[in-house]
């Protein structure tokens, strides 16, 4: 049995601490908030309850997994998940509104030709196929394995299969960004802007993302979008539940200031109140900034694949959460997504560097049918994410502005409003030691590299690094996978290359 010292209670340090304790190894959770679950945050006032991370579960084989393999109660014995159908309403900027079905890619290509015509729905369909051999190529390296020693082919490898592009004289070309797919293959503005939000929403330039983001789709459409009773904080409690029966001890208000090593080795952690942990293995769910400073030196040696830079190019997240008075409609569609007027206008001013709310962004309205949620059913919680650049500050007109335009989503939003709070940047900042708030995107191939993560063993034998910010990437899902692998890096050893 060995000593583990995990540092972070985040999604993806929990499900590691969660299957080594299975394994036998005696765990040891710092975490330097007084609670578990990382970016899975709620704020609570007057009998309301918003979700502060992701509003919705993608892809819940994951935890469902973890679960499995962690205990005998299942996922669902947990948490209540319900999946959302319609997944999303969608209101394109020039009015047109289109409803694409849970869980059937026929279907969504159906609602589309219905709402925007001109073959859009075929275009689409088609796209997804591709899009499904994408996931085919990409799934194992990328999601299920450890990152191969020579992750350069990872960075110069695109899975997607691009249908060739001519125009007259001139040479043939496919698609390598998803922008280009929108223009060549697509063919329709609104069927880019559909694109593109899956780009943004992941904290992905729209213009410069590689074409196998196509994934993005064609995971929601495939696998669905479920919501959790309670709200996603209701994931993270069972998840801290399921780790305090595995006998996994939590230390909460336990700030680590520095890992210790001995022998070029790492042996334990130092905490701010001058405590020794000692350890057999170390995991840290932290940024790589943050790990850096722990080291005293650069984690990362020359050469090695790096993580996406914190609060450069990477995005962050504006969330409006607005209490209202009056019940939630009957038949009120859980998600509806607002796209810009001007996407590209939006993408440039996220990814350009300059922190602030762009003229005219893309707002994902969440209104959840959830009793848990509201103080009683004469009320409604509503939250409006939109993707910003790190650092941003929102002033009081950007909020006014962000309000006025959810009103699209939410018919009488003015009339009804009670109250608003805003999660910035800097609370994501304050929740997670990322400079900026900056939020990692999912991993994916090619690009050069500048999407993958760095593996979750270190140079340092004996630490580890797990969630957003290493292999797999950002996202619920991906936390969990980083857990998985770290597990078994440490339970098998380096040979271990993922699951089989």
């Amino acid at each position: 049995m060995a000593r583990i010292a995990v540092i972070g209670a985040g999604v993806g340090a929990m499900a590691a601490a969660a299957r080594l304790a299975v394994a036998g190894h005696e765990v040891e959770v710092h975490e330097r908030s007084d609670t578990y679950g990382g970016s899975l945050g709620q704020y609570r006032r007057d009998g309301f309850a918003f979700d502060t991370g992701p509003g919705l579960l993608t892809l819940p084989a994951v935890p469902r997994d973890l679960f499995l393999k962690t205990g005998r109660a299942a996922l669902e014995d947990r948490v209540g998940l319900t999946e959302t159908d319609p997944a999303v309403r969608h209101l394109f900027a020039d009015g047109v509104r289109a409803d694409l079905p849970h869980t059937s890619r026929a279907q969504v290509a159906a609602a589309l030709d219905e709402a925007l015509g001109g073959g859009a729905g075929q275009r689409w369909g088609a796209f997804l196929n591709r899009a499904r051999d994408t996931w085919d190529r990409a799934r194992r390296p990328l999601l299920e394995e450890t990152l191969w020693p020579n992750w350069q082919v990872l960075a110069d490898r695109e899975p997607y299969p691009a249908e060739p592009w001519r125009r007259p004289l001139r040479r043939e070309r496919r698609a390598t960004t998803l922008a280009e797919i929108g223009a060549w293959e697509l063919r329709d503005p609104r069927l880019a802007a559909l694109l593109g939000h899956y780009a943004l929403a992941a904290g992905l330039d729209p213009r410069t993302a590689p074409a196998g983001a196509a994934v993005l789709p064609y995971l929601e459409q495939t696998f669905g979008l479920w919501s959790v009773r309670g709200g996603l904080r209701s994931l993270a409690a069972a998840l801290h539940e399921r780790c305090l029966e595995r006998k996994v001890r939590f230390v909460f208000g336990s700030e680590v200031t520095a890992i210790r090593t001995r022998e070029g080795r790492a042996a334990g952690l130092v905490t701010a109140d001058g405590t020794r942990v000692d350890a057999d293995h170390v995991v840290a769910g932290v940024p790589p900034a943050v790990l850096d400073a722990l080291l005293g030196a650069p984690v990362r040696a020359a050469g090695e694949v790096q993580a996406q830079r914190e609060g450069g190019t990477t995005a962050s997240r504006l969330l409006v959460l607005l209490a209202l008075d009056g019940a939630r409609p009957p038949g009120t569609v859980h998600r509806t997504v607002v796209h810009s007027r001007a996407p590209e206008a939006e993408a440039a001013h996220v990814f350009g560097g300059a922190p602030g709310v762009a003229a005219d962004p893309t707002l994902t309205v969440d209104r959840p049918d959830d009793p848990g949620l509201v103080p009683d059913p004469a009320h409604e919680a509503v939250t409006v994410r939109l993707t910003v650049a790190p650092g941003t500050e929102p002033a009081e007109a950007d909020l006014d502005r962000i309000t006025a335009r959810a009103e699209a989503a939410v018919p009488g939003l003015a009339g009804r409003l009670r109250w608003r709070h805003t999660v910035t940047p800097a609370d994501i900042a304050r929740a997670t030691g990322a400079q900026g708030g900056a939020v990692p995107a999912p991993a994916l191939p090619a690009g050069g590299g500048g999407l993958l993560h760095p593996a979750n063993s270190t140079r340092v034998p004996g630490l580890f690094t797990v969630g957003g910010w290493s292999h797999p990437g950002g996202g619920l899902p991906h936390a969990g996978m980083s857990g998985a692998l770290v597990a078994g890096l440490i339970v098998e050893g380096p040979e271990f290359t993922g699951s089989t």
